[in-house]
């Protein structure tokens, strides 16, 4: 069944040669007026409209598209691959010339005028009704949907290593007591076989002359044990390290916020980490805004934020360098940034950067960056990083000047 012709262009080229030239201005004048409208509506919607012709010429776009693409106005007429060499034209037209009212999809990135996630629809024109054959593709923007997916599946993960880390630190938690509980007891021995040799080495020596040797041969062995001890005391506090950031980075505590200065952290951090600081020869500089607003946070959460980003520059930088910690203002927040002079992070690894148990040092638990995520979004906050390889590493940590409002449900009102 023919579909009925009802627009205002349908009746109007049925009875065209009985127009006079009255008729035919009005005709015009309200084509004009429904090309403006379109126009209008067009440039009002979110997603982009563009339209190419068989050859994948530019025939048509609204302003949505400037704004994903950035295409100019000159440009009809150009090859659409030009401006969208991720787009698979060939595949396109082939399918533009296969006819039918199916629709393709695809997605792909673009990186100017900004870096964004595109999804795009692809459907034939109608030639009989368009006059000319060619394609109208649709980009629809989902960088968002795209980020929020990628932040569903992170909770999901997270979420599973809650569950995994109950069990975790139960069974590897007690275990590690009671070595630590065995190994104070070896210690104690071994300080009286420390002690006791020489009264044993005097006694032995007046029935045995030969046997001189026997208190320097057992303090020589309590020294070997309690070099064995130290390793191991070392290795367990090690274990008991990686435990507590496990179970911080998973089930981390609420911050207590309360009004303080990043410039206050910034110093605090800094006293607290200059032994190692100078013990690498490092070179220290600071750089803080005067009278720098004060910010609700918690400032033991945000100093453990500054020690893990200052631990790892300190780590980047094995052979000397320079560490920059720098503070300042935004329009709605403050910040405070952690600078290194070392090797910097490949492309390929800033992308897991953040990503659980992920490390790119040898003896790294994978969990420090972790901690910090968390910390900041707690904080409503963002966390920023540039780096380039070669020339070092920036980490920014933004927060907000005022706490966010929570919204509550109003209370249903009762007759």
């Amino acid at each position: 069944m023919a579909a009925a012709k009802s627009s205002f262009l349908d009746k109007v080229l049925g009875r065209i040669n009985r127009l006079d030239a009255e008729g035919l201005q009005t005709v015009v004048q309200r084509l004009a007026r429904e090309r403006a409208l379109l126009e209008t509506l067009f440039n009002t919607i979110e997603d982009g409209v563009l339209v190419v012709d068989e050859q994948g010429r530019i025939v048509y776009f609204n302003g949505a598209v400037v704004r994903l693409i950035g295409l100019q106005p000159d440009v009809e007429g150009e090859p659409i691959k030009r401006f969208l060499p991720e787009l698979e034209w060939e595949q396109l037209s082939q399918f533009d010339r296969a006819g039918g009212q199916r629709v393709v999809r695809h997605e792909f990135e673009v990186h100017y005028p900004r870096p964004r996630f595109l999804r795009l629809y692809a459907a034939p024109l109608d030639g009989e009704a368009t006059g000319s054959s060619g394609m109208a593709l649709i980009l629809h923007d989902a960088t968002e949907a795209r980020q929020k997916t990628f932040e569903a599946i992170e909770s999901e993960r997270i979420q599973a290593l809650t569950l995994l880390a109950a069990s975790v630190a139960h069974e590897i938690g007690n275990p590690l007591n009671a070595l630590h509980i065995h190994l104070q007891l070896m210690e104690r021995e071994v300080k009286k076989l420390k002690a006791g040799p020489s009264r044993l080495a005097r006694g032995v020596a007046k029935l045995r002359p030969s046997s001189f040797t026997a208190e320097s041969q057992t303090a020589e062995s309590a020294k070997k044990l309690e070099g064995y001890l130290a390793v191991a005391k070392g290795e367990i506090h090690r274990l008991d390290y990686i435990v507590t950031q496990f179970l911080q980075a998973i089930r981390p505590a609420a911050p207590q916020l309360k009004s303080a200065t990043l410039n206050g952290v910034v110093d605090k951090t800094l006293a607290l980490l200059r032994p190692e600081l100078d013990n690498r020869g490092l070179i220290v500089h600071t750089k803080l805004v005067p009278r720098l607003p004060a910010t609700p946070i918690d400032p033991t959460q945000i100093q453990q934020v500054l020690v893990n980003l200052v631990k790892n520059a300190m780590q980047a930088m094995s052979t000397g360098g320079t560490l920059t910690l720098q503070t300042g203002e935004g329009m709605d927040g403050v910040w405070v940034s952690v600078t290194d002079t070392g090797g910097g992070i490949p492309q390929e690894q800033i992308n897991r950067i953040f990503e659980p148990f992920y490390t790119t040092k040898e003896k790294g638990s994978g969990l420090g960056l972790m901690i910090v995520q968390r910390i900041i979004r707690a904080h409503d906050g963002r966390i920023d990083l540039e780096s380039h390889v070669g020339r070092g590493t920036t980490f920014r940590v933004w927060l907000p000047l005022a706490e966010r409002r929570r919204r509550l449900l109003e209370a249903p009102l009762t007759s």
